[in-house]
């Protein structure tokens, strides 16, 4: 398939899903206007600050694992290490859409209880931690774990309902921030050893 005709494919189908979700948006009583409403806007440049920096973390890795995944199948097609990277992308993919779109809270609306939502993302995590587990075991896989602690720490502390605010946001906003920042570097070094490893296997054949 060329280029050109990749680039027109992907446009029809943009501008598919887009006419959809402005006659589903038409349909359900809303504005058109309100699917481009601009988000929330402060002249204080301080405000959201750090929430918006950790929204741009959680990007870091899915855009990392995809890149890789595509130079992957080029590089070693068919491979079984690219499953982890696949997957890698997917799952932190999910992790990126839940924390914009705030999925987790639809899905409370709609009456699925807050332990039920947990226990749902809790086993996605696991499930993929023990298909993947031998190959988590040749990364280092710590600073991972450490992110996530960080980040099951951070969603603890907002279960508390702490009454003071400022502890309640330092507890919960620090730890949360800190998740990403492993999270992401732990992504990319693992992305950029195995594309190196890749490339030396493709040279050295």
């Amino acid at each position: 398939m060329t280029i050109s005709r990749l680039v027109v494919r992907l446009n029809c189908l943009s501008l598919f899903l887009v006419t959809l979700l402005i006659i589903i948006t038409q349909f359900s009583g809303l504005k058109v206007s309100d699917l481009f409403f601009h988000p929330y806007f402060s002249p204080n440049p301080n405000v959201a600050l750090l929430t918006r920096t950790f929204q741009i973390l959680c990007s870091v890795p899915v855009i990392v694992c995809t890149f890789t995944y595509g130079l992957a199948q080029t590089l070693q097609p068919r491979h079984l290490e690219n499953r982890f990277i696949l997957f890698s992308a997917l799952l932190t993919g999910g992790f990126l859409l839940n924390e914009i779109y705030r999925i987790h809270i639809y899905m409370i609306a709609l009456g699925i209880p807050k332990l039920g939502v947990s226990l749902l993302y809790a086993v996605v995590l696991s499930s993929y931690g023990w298909v993947f587990r031998r190959e988590l075991q040749l990364t280092p896989y710590q600073i991972l774990l450490a992110g996530l602690g960080l980040l099951f720490l951070a969603i603890g502390v907002d279960a508390l309902h702490l009454k003071s605010k400022i502890i309640s946001s330092l507890l919960e906003g620090v730890p949360k921030l800190f998740s990403e920042i492993n999270i992401a570097f732990y992504y990319w070094y693992v992305c950029k050893c195995f594309v190196e490893k890749a490339f030396y296997e493709k040279i050295d054949s």
